[in-house]
């Protein structure tokens, strides 16, 4: 009879596969993320090892120090690590992975194509799912299925199968990432988004590659790192496949870069390839599919580097947008992007000398409860706006962007 390992141990075996470490590379780094103080106090990095090996086989749960060298070379929490509970697992609501086990162990013990062709439909899923789901919550599945691929790169397989858990394991870990960058938890994000560029390498996967520079410029630009933004998105162009989807979405964010420099000949010359690009794209399947671009995305990306650049036709084409995303015509409701193209809207109408119409705007934005902390920037940048204006709802809106984002982070 085979002997169940414990969840903090599976968890803690592919914490370090899905970062592609040996067992002696983590005790490298358990013993780098020591204090001084500590590190004196810690044996041989071959005894280090034999102790990974121990936790790793579930003989027994690390203790101080080891606890806290984990959390911090993961970069995650305690409960997050060594929660007994079912629910740190990802059950919560869900049922994806045991349906995904469940259905490999019915036919065979090695991978399969079943598997696979399942595997790669939550995939999909979970993209599609991104739009519409607090990304804590997208996070807490996302990672039940990096641990199951990790899991399945023990099982037999054929090279074909082995890649394509490889590019799973890619875009899982890129859509990790990109949920981190939106709760703001940078270092994390990090992690993840090397581990997904070492997929893409791995797999030649030029796509997940582009998406990663994509990712990362998106990343630098909410941080008002307008120049890194602009390097990242044309890099992500050279790499992506022409045509792409990564590659038109680089393009895109090449030109919201453009519009935050301030330079509106290079904004509008970017706008005009992405038209350019788009005008053949028929809708996809899955039209919220956050890796497949949907050409009625254009316009809201139109409207909000539009509303960065300051141009006067902002205003009418982001009301456009935003009635379009609110209403049922072409689609379902867009909650979420809805919320943005308030933001944007606000801001065009500041440029337009109509503040009290952009500060109720902003106001139904931040207490809507579905703003994302990556996009908190922009809600600061009406605030801020409408301070320098002496604007009266000034006031009402500085109390709500301390509620939504706590005291300690303020409008700059």
């Amino acid at each position: 009879m085979v002997t169940e390992l414990p969840a903090w141990a599976v968890r803690l075996r592919a914490e370090r596969r899905n970062r592609f470490w040996s067992q002696k590379e983590m005790a490298r780094r358990l013993a780098e993320a020591a204090d001084d103080g500590v590190r004196a106090r810690l044996p041989s990095r071959e005894s280090i090892v034999r102790r990974i090996k121990a936790y790793e086989a579930g003989h027994n749960q690390p203790d101080d120090p080891y606890r806290l060298l984990y959390v911090r070379v993961f970069d995650l929490t305690e409960d997050e690590l060594f929660d007994h509970s079912p629910g740190n697992l990802g059950f919560e609501g869900d049922d994806e992975w045991d349906a995904l086990e469940l259905a490999r162990r019915a036919t065979a013990t090695e991978v399969g194509r079943e598997t696979l062709e399942r595997l790669e439909l939550a995939v999909d899923d979970l993209a599609v799912a991104y739009p519409g789901t607090p990304p804590r919550e997208l996070l807490v599945r996302v990672r039940r299925h990096l641990l199951y691929v990790s899991q399945l790169l023990d099982s037999k397989k054929t090279l074909t199968e082995h890649r394509r858990l490889l590019v799973a394991g890619g875009w899982l870990s890129l859509l990790a990432a990109t949920c981190l960058i939106d709760l703001r938890w940078f270092p994390a994000a990090a992690a993840r988004l090397r581990t997904a560029v070492q997929l893409a390498k791995e797999t030649e996967h030029r796509e997940i590659a582009a998406w990663c520079l994509e990712t990362e410029a998106w990343q630098v630009l909410t941080e008002g790192d307008f120049g890194r933004a602009l390097t990242f998105a044309q890099a992500a162009q050279r790499v992506a496949p022409s045509g792409s989807s990564a590659y038109i979405q680089a393009t895109a964010q090449e030109g919201r870069a453009w519009a935050r420099l301030g330079q509106a000949q290079e904004t509008h010359e970017t706008l005009n390839r992405v038209m350019r690009l788009v005008e053949p794209l028929q809708a996809p399947d899955r039209a919220e599919h956050h890796y497949r671009y949907d050409p009625a995305k254009s316009d809201a990306y139109l409207a909000t580097t539009l509303c960065w650049l300051g141009d006067p036709s902002a205003e009418p084409y982001s009301r456009g947008v935003l009635a379009r995303l609110e209403s049922t015509t072409d689609g379902p409701p867009r909650p979420r992007r809805a919320v943005a193209a308030r933001l944007d809207l606000a801001l065009a109408l500041l440029a337009a000398d109509q503040p009290d119409e952009a500060g109720h705007l902003t106001l139904a934005a931040m207490t809507s409860g579905l703003l994302v902390p990556s996009n908190y920037w922009r809600a600061a940048e009406v605030v801020s706006g409408l301070e320098t204006r002496r604007a009266p709802e000034a006031a009402e809106l500085r109390e709500a962007y301390r509620e939504l984002c706590g005291p300690a982070v303020q409008p700059s």
